[in-house]
């Protein structure tokens, strides 16, 4: 299956020249040479989160296998949804999804289902695969949709993950596709989302879990985010660096009314 560009030309452009260009000055300045076992990363149009994903992602080695998990905005599609065997398209080109690892996690998560339609019209993950290419340009990946997950299924998606990366030959990276607070005041969006920041910082799922749901801080993709958690902790990651932190108000210069943007480090 071909996964087709549904998003380039209006959240990130669509010209490969122009999109390379992009690219690169967002992750310039980073070595790219931490090994991390996970990362979390804005989805936004790049505009507005494309430097805090580019810190993050210019900061860790990236290899030859990345699983990406995202938030399913749409509701469409399986709770939780592969993307079987194929490839995605970008401007960069195509990307191929690796079918051994989707396989393996198919077997090791019985509610996993292979359904692209939770994928066709999803921008989150999208939104990643460029930075991957850019950063290694024979990168497969593994996507993951996901809409909401009670914490007994992100653990289970987590034991799962960490399981098969464990078994795994190869490196593979973990990459948890979210955007932060939406669309409150610069002040309050920070202070809610350090809430959330510190529990992933420190590793806690259940906490970032919990966190999210009583403050209710509208963090889109804390399924994932708590998911790649539960799987980076069972893999041995006991901190997190927070590589940067911005919101849209740096960009639009309103700061009444923002989403704001995380990029973290797992090790």
């Amino acid at each position: 299956m071909l996964r087709r560009a549904a998003f380039a030309g209006d959240w990130y452009p669509a010209d490969p020249r122009r999109l390379r260009g992009a690219l690169e000055s967002y992750v310039s300045g980073a070595d790219g040479e931490e090994e991390a076992l996970g990362i979390v990363a804005p989805h936004a149009g790049y505009m507005y989160s494309g430097s805090v994903a580019g810190a993050v992602y210019g900061r860790v080695r990236i290899p030859d296998t990345v699983v990406v998990l995202c938030v399913n905005h749409r509701g469409a599609g399986a709770r939780a949804a592969l993307w079987g065997p194929g490839h995605w398209e970008t401007p960069l080109g195509l990307v191929p999804v690796h079918g051994e690892l989707t396989e393996i996690l198919r077997r090791r998560v019985a509610f996993l289902e292979e359904d692209p339609r939770a994928h066709v019209r999803e921008h989150s993950l999208e939104l990643q695969v460029p930075f991957l290419q850019i950063r290694n340009p024979g990168v497969q990946i593994v996507p993951i949709c996901l809409q909401e997950l009670d914490y007994a299924e992100c653990a289970s998606l987590g034991e799962g993950l960490a399981a098969a990366v464990r078994d795994f030959p190869e490196p593979v990276l973990l990459v948890a596709s979210t955007d932060m607070t939406h669309f409150e005041s610069r002040e309050e969006a920070r202070r809610k989302d350090m809430l959330a920041i510190e529990r992933i910082l420190d590793v806690d799922p259940e906490g970032l879990y919990d966190t999210v749901r009583r403050h209710r801080i509208s963090m889109c993709g804390y399924i994932p985010t708590t998911a790649v958690l539960c799987a980076c902790g069972a893999l041995g990651a006991d901190k997190g660096t927070l590589v940067r932190y911005a919101t849209s108000g740096d960009v639009s210069g309103d700061d009444s009314n923002v989403v704001g943007y995380a990029g973290i480090s797992l090790r």
